[in-house]
């Protein structure tokens, strides 16, 4: 297949997704969560500054108060990567799909790429934009682009949420079901951001699954921290988060290739 060939088919991948009203209702929610609870998220911190711990002000990091939201925005980039996928399979157009473009392989990457880049467009908004209205809401104890940690957190973000995405098309492709991927992924993600990653007891595993990955990308993390700190860094964490990603994707195309539909 050639190039211009594959890019039709990537094209008309994209046309799918616009054409779910769910899918296309989840990437405005991504922004308007990501951008909603930086400020709310700013303005509680700023609020109770005063209020603080000695220790907890010296401490303070705006970037955790910055994109803190994400994991629960993250959740819209999960559905758009399961419906994307799922959705056929419940309505089996699948069978018209494979009938257009045969060779699954090239059916299954323009799929993803065309998720990819529409979870990452988005994000490429929502980031930047959450950072400054974060800012905004932190007031005096805000931070700027300046710092290196901050720019490494925008970049983190912007790169986890299309990869958190791709990777629950992966799952959903695996399943054969967008339902069955959601009741697996959304409460593991938003427990493993609200809690399961934070519980000593099974901190040490967790602490490496896709989601916690993505906190040490986006400076979620805290050094020392029992309940926030991570034993890793920002290198490893991006490696984790891609060998999660190509492994659904993997596990996805394995189950595709097999499915009789």
């Amino acid at each position: 297949m050639t190039g211009g060939a594959f890019a039709a088919v990537t094209a008309a991948e994209w046309l799918k997704i616009r054409s779910v009203r769910s899918t296309v209702w989840a990437l405005p929610v991504l922004f308007v969560l990501g951008v909603g609870l930086a400020y709310a998220v700013g303005y509680s911190f700023r609020d109770g500054f005063a209020d603080m711990p000695r220790e907890q002000r010296e401490t303070f990091d705006p970037l955790f108060a910055t994109f803190y939201g994400l994991t629960i925005a993250q959740l819209a980039a999960v559905v758009v990567g399961a419906l994307a996928a799922g959705q056929e399979f419940s309505t089996s157009t699948i069978r018209t799909s494979f009938a257009a473009t045969p060779r699954r392989v090239v059916f299954y990457g323009a799929k993803t790429l065309a998720v990819a880049g529409a979870v990452l467009a988005v994000s490429l908004v929502t980031v930047p934009v959450a950072f400054v209205t974060a800012q905004a809401a932190l007031g005096p104890h805000g931070t700027s682009l300046s710092a290196a940690d901050a720019r490494a957190a925008v970049v983190g973000a912007c790169l986890y949420l299309p990869l958190i995405s791709v990777f629950a098309l992966g799952v959903a492709t695996a399943l054969g079901s967008a339902a069955r991927a959601l009741g697996v992924l959304l409460p593991v993600l938003f427990l493993g951001s609200q809690g399961l990653g934070n519980m000593p007891q099974i901190r040490d595993v967790v602490q490496y699954l896709p989601d916690q990955a993505g906190m040490v990308l986006m400076h979620l993390d805290v050094d020392g921290d029992p309940q926030f700190g991570r034993d890793y860094g920002s290198w490893a964490a991006s490696a984790i988060l891609v060998a999660w990603t190509a492994f659904a994707l993997v596990g996805g195309y394995l189950a595709l290739r097999r499915r009789d539909v």
